[in-house]
């Protein structure tokens, strides 16, 4: 049978080889790799001389048309956030349903899917946040959720409408540990942040610089120590996202090495943003609030590390789209303390340019961790590869074709998205998506997209083999005092 599509002359890279090979697409999925491959049935072939084939990159770790805990919506819907996605060499998503208190879960997912199916361009799947663990969410929404392919969901540690405290979390990562869910936990003390807030309220510190004080360091380390401590008594699976300092980057290192199945996520502004980046005139800080809050120089050079030594397994844009007027960041006015900032950055379309032109192109990570970290690892941690992540014979034909040595000036001028702004502004890149294909069609090419609204597809996620537990104790625990010795084999996921 013919091929539909055939990608010539390309150098193929995936997460664990590079080679030169064309690439045979039939009913958007990979049909045959190898050189000199036959013709498409009418003649369609991509030329991709000097080009790199890489898989489409999954972004998984991002808030799209999604109310926050302060009452805002974000700036980007399904179809500007999705095609924003993809014109960043993304063909994959997975945002947040996010559950407020007093909500069931299964109406927020309904209520998602119609806002996603109507709009998203490229295919999507759900991670769940969980607010409200009521005994009829643990009991019955939750686990039939998780059957029903929503196999990850987020906690958080901290803000006043989600936070969780240690007998919630031990309730969700037992139910996760049973079900073969993957927990992951926004990861900072709320109550550290709660009184340095107060404090330099108090003491008329507004500005947005001052969020950067109030979130600090040890806040994180702190609630990252604490959460891993959790998910080791009941051994279970744990990621801890948006990892933004050495000290957290060296607890989950730690954890990893006694044989704890503990991975961590960093995101762009933890590598190209500093503190003193809300320190701007007036309220223009605001635009770079985020939590936790960029850092420092020798905070990116950790997070760098991490990248490159599989610290960190996952690298997000964790994109949290506001934009800078009275509709997102100045809801509280012109002039808002930063207590009253919407929290988070636009990045879901220079994520990968950004982490391409510094990390490859700087000799940081190699081309094949790159495409680990742009894809792979997301699809094999929420259980979508290797249908997802990877260039594979019978793999979906997500593909993005990039020109290496392409240089471009990120500006909010040339992206895709609804906010604005972005805090990479004027930053010059080496690197760039130029073709995307979705399950085999062409949607990005020459600088325009060819895709319908809703032509996207949800994608169930699998349980995967990451999130299952180890089904022992560490080495080191004394098997009589640690609780996870006693978990009989019928409650862990087979």
């Amino acid at each position: 049978m013919a091929f539909d599509l055939v990608i010539r002359n390309g150098t193929v890279a995936t997460a664990a080889d590079i080679f030169a090979a064309d690439v045979g697409i039939r009913e958007g999925r990979v049909a045959a790799l190898g050189e000199g491959l036959e013709t498409a049935a009418d003649g369609r072939e991509i030329d991709a001389t000097g080009k790199l084939v890489l898989p489409g990159g999954i972004d998984s770790h991002l808030h799209i048309e999604q109310l926050s805990g302060m009452g805002l919506m974000n700036a980007d819907d399904f179809y500007s956030g999705t095609v924003s996605a993809a014109f960043g060499g993304n063909t994959t998503i997975i945002p947040f349903a996010a559950q407020h208190r007093g909500q069931s879960l299964r109406d927020v997912v309904k209520d998602y899917h119609e806002r996603a199916a109507a709009k998203a361009v490229i295919d999507y799947a759900f991670h769940l946040i969980i607010s409200d663990p009521t005994e009829q969410v643990l009991g019955q929404e939750l686990p039939a959720l998780i059957q029903d392919g929503y196999t990850s969901f987020k906690v958080y540690t901290t803000y006043d409408m989600l936070r969780l405290d240690d007998y919630q979390m031990l309730e969700v990562l037992a139910l996760a540990r049973r079900e073969g869910a993957l927990v992951m936990v926004h990861a900072e003390n709320h109550e550290v942040i709660r009184w340095l807030g107060e404090r330099l309220l108090a003491g008329g510190y507004r500005a947005p610089k001052y969020h950067a004080v109030a979130h600090a360091r040890l806040a994180e380390s702190e609630a990252t120590h604490r959460v891993i401590a959790l998910a080791e008594l009941l051994d279970v699976p744990l990621l801890v996202v948006h990892v933004s300092t050495a000290e957290a980057a060296a607890e989950i290192r730690r954890a990893q090495d006694r044989g704890l199945k503990i991975y961590g996520e960093t995101c762009p502004q933890y590598l190209f943003l500093t503190a003193a980046d809300l320190d701007r005139p007036g309220a223009e800080g605001a635009m770079f609030c985020c939590s936790p809050p960029p850092r420092d120089a020798s905070a990116q050079e950790a997070m760098w590390q991490a990248l490159a030594n599989d610290t960190f397994q996952v690298f997000s844009s964790d994109h949290a789209p506001y934009r800078f007027d009275e509709s997102g960041k100045l809801a509280h006015g012109p002039e808002p303390d930063f207590k009253h900032v919407a929290n988070g950055v636009p990045g879901v379309e220079v994520r990968l340019p950004l982490l391409f032109s510094e990390g490859v192109g700087k000799g940081r990570i190699d081309l094949n961790r790159f495409v680990a970290l742009a894809a792979t690892n997301a699809a094999r941690l929420y259980g979508l590869y290797p249908r997802k992540g990877t260039i594979a014979v019978g793999s979906d034909a997500d593909i993005a074709i990039w020109d290496p040595l392409r240089e471009v000036e990120i500006g909010a001028a040339m992206l895709h998205d609804n906010v604005g702004y972005t805090p990479y502004e004027g930053r010059r890149v080496t690197g760039w998506p130029e073709i995307v294909l979705r399950r085999g069609k062409v949607i990005v090419a020459d600088g325009a997209l060819d895709a319908e609204r809703g032509s996207g597809a949800f994608q169930p996620c699998a349980s995967a083999e990451a999130a299952k537990p180890l089904g022992r104790p560490a080495p080191e625990l004394d098997p009589e005092t640690n609780f996870a010795a006693h978990i009989q084999p019928e409650d862990s996921p087979t």
